[in-house]
C-alpha cells in the first residue's frame, strides 16, 4: 500500500528535529524544559498539532510519549514531548548525557482521528491499512494506541490489533459491540 505523502518539507522536518534534540540537550544541561516561543516558527509549525516523540538506541526503543489530542502549537509539542520521552516515559530510566549523542529522535505528527465503523473483528481486520494506520482503541476505561511505525514490527493485520488490546490491557482476542476504535495517520520522520 502507498505510504501516505508527507506534509512537511525535508527543511521543516531538519527544523523540528533539532528543535527536539536542543529540547533535551537544554533540560540535560539546565534541569528544565526548554521554553519555546512558538511565533519564532513559520506559520505551518506554529499550528495546533498532536504529535509523538520517540527515542531508539539502536532501533531499540528508549522512550515515546506524546498525545493524541492537539493542544498545543506544533513546535510546543515537538519540545515537551522530547523531554517527556527522555525523562518522563516511566518504563525507561531517565536518559544520561553521555548517551543522548548516540539516540535516533523520531518525530510522528497526527492527523486527526476518524471513528471506524465495522460489523465484526474480520470486517475491522479487512478495513485496517497496514503501515499506513495508527489505531486507538477504547473500551471502558482501558485505552491504547499504536502509530503506524508499529506496523514495522507487527505487520500482521491480526498480530497488530491482538498486541494492541493487550497494550490496552485486554485480552488478545477480546471483543466487544461496545469496543470503540479509531484510526488515525501520520507524518513521520528521523533524524
Amino acid at each position: 500500500m502507498k505510504p501516505i505523502a508527507q506534509e512537511y518539507t525535508q527543511p521543516e522536518q531538519q527544523q523540528l528535529l533539532q528543535l527536539a534534540r536542543a529540547a533535551v540537550t537544554h533540560h540535560l544541561q539546565q534541569g528544565t524544559d526548554l521554553q519555546v516561543e512558538s511565533a519564532d516558527f513559520a506559520p505551518h509549525l506554529q499550528e495546533l498539532r498532536a504529535c509523538f516523540v520517540s527515542l531508539t538506541d539502536k532501533a531499540q526503543l528508549r522512550g515515546c510519549i506524546g498525545g493524541l489530542q492537539a493542544t498545543q502549537p506544533l513546535v510546543q509539542a515537538v519540545a515537551l514531548n522530547a523531554c517527556n520521552a527522555a525523562f518522563r516515559d516511566g518504563r525507561f530510566a531517565p536518559v544520561k548525557a553521555y548517551e543522548f549523542a548516540r539516540l535516533t529522535i523520531h518525530i510522528a505528527v497526527l492527523n486527526p482521528m476518524e471513528p471506524m465503523a465495522f460489523t465484526s473483528r474480520e470486517d475491522l481486520l479487512c478495513q485496517l491499512r497496514p503501515g499506513v494506520d495508527g489505531l486507538f482503541i477504547e473500551e471502558g476505561s482501558k485505552r491504547g494506541t499504536f502509530l503506524p511505525a508499529v506496523w514495522e514490527s507487527l505487520p500482521n493485520r491480526q498480530e497488530f490489533l491482538q498486541q494492541l488490546l493487550l497494550k490496552a490491557t485486554l485480552p488478545p482476542d477480546y471483543w466487544s459491540d461496545g469496543l470503540q476504535i479509531h484510526r488515525y495517520t501520520c507524518s513521520s520522520f528521523a533524524e
